[in-house]
């Protein structure tokens, strides 16, 4: 019996990003896998700096398939991708980055190979981009998960799947339940872990490389953590996963100076403001004279400040955190 042949639709959510956009799709035309074999479905979340204009005036060497919608977040933007995409195999493509040109034809090589399997490509710092500090140790961290994916220190899981560069079959982003729109944070981690119970294979794929060129205010890359860590109790909750276990694992191998201004600071919102109002500037002053070298431990100890904040409060405060698990279950009983 013949295997389907496999057919790719990238789907692409955009959100006032118009320059960034073209580059893509500049970039997508000029990839080594035939033009004729893929279409782009780009969902507008509601952008008003003229995407809509653009693309539907476009002229593309292959099929450009244009959905604008008000805006409702990158959840929702993806679903309404995902349902009007054609291909078996969906990518999934951020609007700022910009795919080397064997990007398409790894990812449909490995659905070639097996099938029931996520591809998770890599979302690289482009040579030719000035990144601000915060967003240079985002991608410095990035980069080292990838490093360990390589070197075999950890497998893909769940927990890399980053719909910035990732792929899978429609199907199995419709059996999943697609992307729970009540996120606009780490819905793809979310959606992962419900595709993780469909017994999918995660395998990481370094050939299929796209440049980041990611760009966010301070005050956007400060608010992450703390939804990330709210979200990580939230999905351990309704999924039925052990994450709490997980995030304190994680905890006790934080390096020292970590640790100790999370148990100082945890809820003492007075003191944890105060922290958080100098250590962006120590942080700059680092960079400014070190590099990524000096501002990085600084860096690292604001975003884990305000993850595990994120973990506390969503338990129900630090002593939930910092309790034994025997003791959180008692309390449940």
């Amino acid at each position: 019996m013949n295997k389907q042949p496999v057919t790719i639709s990238i789907v692409i959510p955009t959100y006032n990003r118009l320059a960034r956009l073209q580059r893509v799709l500049a970039a997508l035309a000029k990839q080594s896998y035939p033009n004729d074999q893929f279409e782009v479905v780009i969902v507008s979340d509601g952008s008003t700096d003229g995407t809509a204009e653009y693309c539907q005036q476009a002229q593309t060497p292959f099929h450009l398939h244009f959905i604008q919608q008000a805006n409702a977040g990158p959840a929702a933007a993806r679903n309404r991708g995902v349902a009007a995409a054609r291909g078996n195999i969906v990518l999934f493509l951020d609007d700022d980055v910009v795919p080397v040109p064997n990007l398409i034809g790894e990812h449909v090589r490995l659905h070639e190979e097996r099938a029931n399997r996520v591809v998770l490509g890599t979302m690289l710092t482009p040579p030719d981009a000035t990144l601000s500090p915060w967003v240079a140790w985002e991608q410095a961290m990035l980069e080292k998960q990838y490093r360990a994916m390589t070197s075999g220190i950890w497998p893909a899981t769940a927990r890399q799947f980053y719909t910035g560069n990732t792929s899978l079959a429609r199907q199995l982003v419709l059996a999943a339940g697609g992307f729970d729109e009540r996120f606009r944070r780490a819905e793809d981690i979310e959606l992962a872990y419900r595709l993780n119970k469909l017994g999918v294979e995660f395998v990481f794929a370094p050939q299929a490389a796209g440049y980041h060129y990611a760009e966010r205010s301070f005050a956007s890359w400060l608010a992450t953590p703390y939804t990330y860590g709210r979200n990580d109790i939230v999905f351990g909750r309704e999924q039925q996963v052990d994450l709490l276990g997980f995030v304190r694992s994680e905890f006790a191998q934080r390096n020292q100076l970590t640790r100790w201004l999370v148990w100082v600071l945890l809820d003492r919102p007075r003191a944890s403001a105060m922290a958080l109002a100098i250590m962006p500037h120590l942080a700059l002053l680092a960079h400014r004279l070190l590099g990524e070298r000096g501002s990085r431990p600084i860096y690292s100890a604001i975003f884990n400040l305000r993850y595990y904040q994120g973990v506390a409060d969503e338990l129900g405060g630090r002593d939930r955190f910092f309790a034994p698990e025997s003791a959180i279950t008692a309390a449940r009983l």
